[in-house]
C-alpha cells in the first residue's frame, strides 16, 4: 500500500469499518460500510485533509447504498419538481448518483439541505449538474462511455494516483525544467510543447495547423526528446484544433495517460474531432484517426475546475485558470518540485471581457516563467474596440439586408459564433436590425447547446441573464438550426438572412458551399471575423482575390462585398498582450513568446523585453529551453 494511504488510516478508527482505499487522480477516496461514519466522520477527514494537505473523500461502500430503483424513486420525492430533474445516473462503482436539474440551485437546497436528505435516506452520494437547455446527443453520448466503463476508469484513476503518489517520499534529483518545441515556434498553429524534468513528461496541448499541407500540418512528434511511452500526461488548454486536433491520435498510437482539461474543452474537443473526421470523409482523404480513438480519449479525460489544484505527477502540481478565449479556455499554471519553479502556459487568451466570457486572469500564487501567444502582437496589431467592431457588424448586415442580399459569416464552431449569435440577438431584440432569421449551420449548432451546458463559464452578464431572468439568449427563436443539404438549399432560395458556418478560415466545410453559392451576386456580402490563415481561403479573399479557382471546371469571378473585421478575435491585441505581461502578479523574470507568425514572436518578444525588462525568446520549432 501506499505511504500516503497509510498515513490517512492512522487517523482512522478499526470501528470505522473502512472497506477499500484508493485514489481517484490526485484524490484519496476511502469506502465505509459504517453508515452512521458516512453520514458523521465527526470531523476525521477534515482533520486528514488537514494534515496531509491532499483532498480526501468519504464515500459509503457500494453494498449498504440502497437499491437503485427505490433510490430513484426517493429522489425524486425529495426533490422540488420546480427544479425540473431529467436523467439520473447511477455510478454504482464509486456510490454515486448524477442528477441532472434545469434549476441546479433547487435541486441543492438551501446550505445543500436537499442534497444531505438524498445521503442520509439513500446512502448514495449525489451530483447535481445542470440539465442543457439545448439537447446534446453529443454529451449524452459522452457520458455514456464514462458509465460504460466505469470499471475501467475506476483502475484507471487509481493508477493515476498511484504513479502521483510513488514520489511522495522520495529523494530528490539533480532538478532541471526543459520545455521543447514541437509546434507552434514562430507560426500560429499545430500547438504542442514537451515539458520534462527528471521526474516527468507532460505534453502541453497537441494541435495541427488546419490551413497546412500534410507535410507541416502535424506536430514534431519524431523528435527524439519526444516518447509516447514515458508520456505521463497531457494537459489541453482549450478545444481548438490548432491546439486539441492531434490529440485522438496520441491514443491511438498507444498512450493509454491520462488527458487533463475543463468541461467545455473535453466535450467540444470531442465533437471538433469528430467533425474532422466527417470532413475528411466527404473530401475523400483518410482520416489520420477513427471515432473509436476519440472515444479512448474521452475515457481518459480528467477535467478541472479553474482554480482547483490538482497534482498530475510526483513533482508538477497543475491549476487552471480562466484564458477568456473560449469556453472553458484555460492557462495552465504550474508548479515543479517542491517550490523549484512556476511556470504559466497561457494557451490562446485574451485579456478583455467579451459578450460572452470573463478576462484572462493576471493574479498567482507564484510565478517565475510564462509562455504567452503572439497572434496579434506586431506593433500594428491594433484592431478597434469591440464596441466599434459590433456597430461595424451591425451597418454591414443593415446594408445588406437592404440590398435584400445574404450575409455570410464564415466562423470558427467554438466562440467565436456563439458571440457573434449574442450580438445579433441583442440587435434583432432591441430593434437595431430587422426581425431576420439567422441560419446556423450543424456544428455551430452542436457546440451552442453544448454552451448551454455549462453557463457558469460566461461572464456575469450573461450568467445574471440566464440564471436571474430565465433569459437565454441562445434560445432565441432567431435562430434557425439549418442540419440538412435540403433545408440548405431552402436557405439559400430563401430571403434576406446572415448564415452562420463553419469552417473560420473557410478551407473546409459549409462556408465553401455556401460561398460558391453566393459569391457572384453582388447584393451579398461576406464578413470575416477570425484569423485567416497563410494560404487558406479565407486569407486569399481577405487580401482582394477576385477570381478563385476550386478546379478545372469550377471557377468562381467574386462579387459579393467582402468585409474584415478584426475586433471579435478571441486572441488579445498587441496592447492588450503587454499590458497582461505588465499586470502578471507576481512578476515574471523569464517569458517564451509563441504561436505567431515569426515577425510578430519577435517583435512581441523585444518589446517585452524592453519596456518590462522580462528576459524572453521566442524560440523555433524543435528548439528546447532550460527555464530552471
Amino acid at each position: 500500500m501506499s505511504e500516503i494511504l497509510k498515513e490517512v488510516l492512522k487517523h482512522i478508527s478499526t470501528k470505522s469499518d473502512i472497506s477499500y482505499t484508493g485514489f481517484e487522480g490526485a484524490n484519496i477516496v476511502l469506502y465505509t460500510k459504517n453508515t452512521d461514519f458516512f453520514l458523521d466522520n465527526g470531523g476525521v477527514i477534515k482533520k486528514i485533509v488537514d494534515d496531509i494537505k491532499k483532498r480526501v473523500e468519504l464515500r459509503p461502500d457500494p453494498s449498504v447504498c440502497m437499491e437503485m430503483e427505490k433510490a430513484e424513486e426517493e429522489i425524486k420525492k425529495l426533490i422540488p419538481s420546480e427544479a425540473g430533474v431529467g436523467e439520473i445516473t447511477f455510478d454504482p462503482q464509486r456510490s454515486m448518483v448524477i442528477i441532472e436539474a434545469e434549476k441546479p440551485g433547487l435541486a441543492i437546497g438551501k446550505s445543500g439541505e436537499v442534497l444531505k436528505e438524498i445521503k442520509q435516506k439513500t446512502f448514495w452520494v449525489p451530483l447535481v449538474k445542470r440539465k442543457p437547455a439545448i439537447r446534446s446527443k453529443l454529451i449524452e453520448n459522452i457520458r455514456k462511455v464514462l458509465y460504460e466503463n466505469n470499471d475501467y476508469r475506476r483502475k484507471f484513476l487509481d493508477n493515476i494516483g498511484k504513479r502521483i503518489y510513488d514520489g511522495w517520499i522520495r529523494d530528490k534529483k539533480h532538478e532541471w525544467v526543459r520545455v521543447t518545441v514541437l509546434g507552434a515556434g514562430r507560426q500560429v498553429g499545430r500547438s504542442c510543447f514537451l515539458l520534462q524534468t527528471p521526474e516527468s513528461r507532460i505534453l502541453l496541448d497537441c494541435g495541427i495547423d488546419v490551413a497546412g499541407t500534410n507535410s507541416n500540418a502535424y506536430p514534431f512528434l519524431d523528435a527524439p526528446e519526444f516518447k509516447i511511452e514515458e508520456l505521463d500526461a497531457i494537459i489541453l488548454t482549450h478545444s481548438h484544433l490548432d491546439h486539441c486536433g492531434l490529440v485522438p491520435y496520441l491514443y491511438k498510437m498507444g498512450y493509454k495517460g491520462p488527458l487533463y482539461c475543463t468541461l467545455p474543452t473535453r466535450d467540444i474537443s470531442a465533437l471538433l474531432s469528430l467533425d474532422m473526421i466527417s470532413v475528411s470523409q466527404k473530401e475523400a482523404n483518410k482520416s489520420i484517426y477513427s471515432s473509436a480513438d476519440i472515444r479512448e480519449m474521452v475515457k481518459h479525460t480528467v477535467t478541472l475546475d479553474y482554480e482547483e489544484v490538482a497534482d498530475i505527477t510526483p513533482d508538477i502540481r497543475l491549476t487552471f485558470y480562466n484564458a477568456g478565449h473560449t469556453l472553458g479556455s484555460a492557462m495552465a499554471h504550474l508548479h515543479i518540485g517542491n517550490g523549484l519553479h512556476n511556470l504559466l502556459y497561457c494557451g490562446d487568451m485574451n485579456f478583455e471581457v467579451s459578450n460572452l466570457l470573463g478576462s484572462a486572469v493576471t493574479r498567482f500564487p507564484r510565478l517565475e516563467t510564462f509562455m504567452i501567444e503572439s497572434t496579434y502582437g506586431g506593433k500594428d496589431d491594433t484592431p478597434p474596440s469591440r464596441k466599434e467592431c459590433e456597430d461595424e457588424l451591425v451597418k454591414k448586415i443593415k446594408e445588406t439586408i437592404e440590398k435584400k442580399g445574404k450575409v455570410l459569416m464564415p466562423v470558427l464552431g467554438v466562440g467565436r459564433s456563439q458571440e457573434i449569435m449574442l450580438i445579433l440577438e441583442k440587435s434583432i431584440r432591441s430593434k437595431v436590425l430587422p426581425n431576420i432569421p439567422i441560419y446556423v449551420q450543424g456544428m455551430v449548432w452542436d457546440v451552442t447547446a453544448i454552451h448551454t451546458t455549462y453557463p457558469d463559464f460566461f461572464n456575469n452578464t450573461v450568467k445574471k441573464a440566464i440564471f436571474h431572468k430565465d433569459q437565454n439568449p441562445f434560445l432565441s427563436k432567431v435562430f434557425k438550426h439549418v442540419g440538412s443539404q435540403k433545408e440548405m438549399q431552402e436557405v439559400l432560395e430563401g430571403g434576406p438572412c446572415v448564415i452562420l458556418a463553419t469552417s473560420g478560415m473557410m478551407v473546409a466545410g459549409a462556408s465553401i458551399e455556401y460561398f460558391k453559392a453566393l459569391a457572384e451576386n453582388s447584393k451579398n456580402s461576406l464578413i470575416l471575423t477570425c484569423y485567416q490563415g497563410p494560404g487558406s481561403l479565407g486569407r486569399r479573399l481577405e487580401s482582394g482575390e477576385k477570381v478563385i479557382k476550386f478546379s478545372e471546371k469550377e471557377t468562381i469571378n467574386v462579387k459579393m462585398e467582402v468585409n474584415t473585421i478584426h475586433g471579435f478575435s478571441g486572441h488579445s491585441s498587441r496592447t492588450q498582450l503587454m499590458n497582461f505581461v505588465k499586470r502578471l502578479d507576481p512578476k515574471p523574470k523569464k517569458g517564451i513568446i509563441i504561436h505567431g507568425e515569426s515577425s510578430k514572436c519577435l517583435d512581441l518578444a523585444s518589446s517585452i523585453h524592453k519596456q518590462l525588462r522580462i528576459e524572453t525568446s521566442a524560440p523555433k520549432n524543435l528548439e528546447s529551453i532550460r527555464i530552471r
